[in-house]
């Protein structure tokens, strides 16, 4: 009697074989908990760091640093950044760069700043800022996942048509905000417990990412298809409608950004924006997050958006220039690659 022939027999991929590829062997399950005591460790190495720059600012400039305000200020420019990081945090682990967040904040910021945007108000500006960072997310998307762009390049050429195209919306010229309602989020009466809005609106980005990325099947097709994008492929997933979601993500969090970049300057410039890209990805690696993929934590990028936000604080604070501290987060950025690399050798053998 013939006996029936399975479908690896035939040379079909067995989608079982392949779930098993993208969640491992079960022998693996040691070595898969000592990486996220890892990544535990990880954080609260960061929040050592942090602790440190807290004692290193209050030793340097007690009065000014510690002040009330200034911590309030920290937090409030780490909220703007740090949206941008969450979604950059999803696509470094998917295995992919954003280099144009920057450019899709300062255009997402004009085009809801212009005299026609602002006549609708608050929703208006609100509206306006998300559906143009979705729209830049789209268009990137649909180069990398479907038009098979690398996604460097594709990033790399949104980031220039971003900028050009806000340079042309402002002609140079900065656009104040004239409706009150959004002004009022970054004054201190619109304060909730002494927390300002944007810091809250930082929160509820940031708890959405983590429970996204850790409690659904949209975030552990994320972490598949940057830890082995075929096996992905073969396990059922979608991998391009993945990426393409994945950059939609990005730019909607680049529209979220801009327009607590509104509230907090009152104003929307071509300028805005300005190395986002390298404060996010610097951030998420500081964080954990691989960057090759496969491997991301929002709890990290957020403890190393804080760290670089009160690294320029403290410079600030203390006449440093600008280009020392510029110097300051490429010297991160190198440590924290060569830190992920042994790591990774470590984890191997």
């Amino acid at each position: 009697m013939t006996q029936p022939v399975s479908p690896t027999q035939q040379g079909r991929p067995d989608r079982g074989a392949a779930a098993a590829q993208v969640s491992g062997p079960r022998k693996k399950d040691g070595p898969a908990r000592s990486g996220g005591l890892r990544l535990d460790v990880r954080n609260l190495s960061l929040l050592g760091v942090l602790a440190a720059l807290v004692v290193v600012g209050g030793f340097t400039e007690p009065d000014a640093f510690l002040d009330t305000g200034n911590l309030q200020l920290i937090l409030t420019q780490s909220s703007v950044i740090g949206v941008v990081t969450v979604g950059m945090t999803f696509v470094i682990t998917s295995g992919g760069i954003d280099l144009s967040v920057g450019a899709m904040v300062a255009l997402a910021s004009v085009w809801a700043t212009t005299v026609a945007t602002q006549e609708y108000g608050f929703a208006g500006i609100l509206f306006t800022a998300v559906i143009v960072g979705l729209g830049a997310g789209l268009v990137n998307g649909l180069l990398i996942a479907y038009g098979r762009m690398v996604p460097f390049i594709a990033t790399l050429a949104m980031l220039a048509s971003a900028r050009g195209l806000a340079l042309q919306i402002t002609d140079g010229r900065t656009q104040i905000v004239t409706v009150k309602s959004v002004l009022d989020l970054g004054l201190p009466d619109s304060y909730f417990l002494g927390i300002p809005p944007l810091v809250m609106m930082f929160a509820a980005v940031t708890v959405v990412g983590w429970l996204v990325l850790n409690r659904t099947t949209f975030g552990r097709r994320t972490v598949a298809v940057g830890g082995n994008a075929e096996a992905a492929r073969l396990a059922g997933i979608d991998v391009r409608r993945q990426r393409l979601y994945l950059y939609l993500l990005s730019g909607l969090c680049c529209g979220i950004a801009a327009f607590m970049l509104i509230i907090l300057s009152g104003s929307g410039q071509n300028t805005n924006g300005n190395l986002y890209e390298l404060d996010a990805i610097a951030a998420a690696i500081i964080g954990g997050t691989l960057l090759s993929g496969g491997r991301g934590t929002i709890v990290g990028s957020v403890l190393g958006v804080l760290v670089f936000t009160t690294i320029t604080n403290i410079f600030a604070l203390n006449n440093l220039q600008s280009d020392v501290q510029q110097i300051a987060k490429g010297a991160i950025i190198v440590a924290a690659v060569l830190v992920q690399r042994r790591t990774s050798a470590h984890g191997e053998t």
